[in-house]
């Protein structure tokens, strides 16, 4: 069975659970709170932190894991990014005290200090830019550094900005954006037995992520403004147009549509005379 790290705790465990189940991969335990699981026939899951789960996939403890960018850019190891799960989503930013003068990375002062838990990303960041910095590695609340005089300045993760605010802190910058990974050892990707596996695996969770931010919608719609429904309704590559048993003027479309887009698409057929409009989720998307 191909061996694949997923974080053991916190909201990026349970927005992976939740995906890998919706892909048909439910992990099975013998007892609750297991850090071993199966999951169907083909993976076995091991429940670790997501900061060590590079480490796990890199060394090849684990073919595949589930994780942050964040987390793979700080750790320096060499696997393979084989998709982006769209959830988890953050960023790494500079942020400095309200009151400080500085409003670019550009002001920034050489040997300023910098606390952060992202040292190798920080590092390589201001080297970049060629500034000298002393970095401070801390390994949490890293917005209460520059209040105590550990560091003028720190680099942390932000989601919403709503922590920076409530500490007296302002962004300046940002260093890179994150968001959730199926990440592969390169020898178990590149592998003929596991390799075409681990493809069947990126196409059932692609199918789940992409089918999350679509709707089908079905309608009966006026033979005659068909033309109108292509423009409103365009699906995947035309909508699919289905006779009505005793329709008469009317027929039947069906088309897949944006999620976002439902209201206005909706509105639209209604200005056509559509009637019956209905929308369902989509639990999987294969183009």
């Amino acid at each position: 069975m191909l061996r694949v790290a997923l974080p053991n705790k916190g909201r990026l465990a349970n927005q992976t659970i939740t995906l890998f189940e919706k892909a048909g991969l439910k992990a099975e335990s013998r007892v609750e709170r297991a850090l071993v699981a199966t999951l169907g026939s083909d993976f076995q899951a091991i429940f670790v932190r997501a900061q060590d789960i590079p480490e796990f996939v890199g060394d090849g403890a684990a073919d595949l894991g589930v994780t942050g960018a964040d987390l793979v850019a700080e750790s320096g190891q060499s696997v393979r990014e084989l998709l982006d799960l769209q959830f988890g989503r953050c960023r790494l930013a500079l942020a400095v005290r309200d009151e400080s003068s500085t409003r670019h990375v550009d002001d920034l002062e050489a040997g300023t200090r910098v606390a952060t838990s992202f040292p190798r990303v920080a590092e390589a960041f201001f080297r970049e830019r060629g500034l000298e910095m002393r970095i401070a590695p801390v390994s949490g609340s890293a917005e209460i550094a520059p209040h105590l005089g550990v560091a003028d300045v720190i680099v942390d993760l932000v989601s919403t900005g709503s922590t920076l605010r409530v500490n007296g802190l302002r962004e300046i910058a940002t260093l890179l954006h994150s968001t959730a990974r199926l990440i592969a050892n390169g020898s178990a990707a590149d592998d003929p037995h596991k390799g075409p596996r681990i493809a069947e695996l990126v196409v059932a969770l692609e199918s789940v992520i992409r089918a999350a931010a679509k709707r089908y919608l079905m309608a009966n719609v006026p033979r005659d403004r068909l033309e109108e429904v292509k423009e409103i309704i365009p699906g995947l590559s035309g909508p699919t147009i289905v006779e009505i048993q005793n329709g008469g003027r009317w027929v039947a479309a069906h088309a897949v549509v944006d999620a976002d887009r439902i209201y206005q698409t909706i509105t639209r057929l209604k200005a056509i005379g559509a009637e019956g409009i209905l929308v369902t989720p989509i639990e999987r998307l294969t183009p």
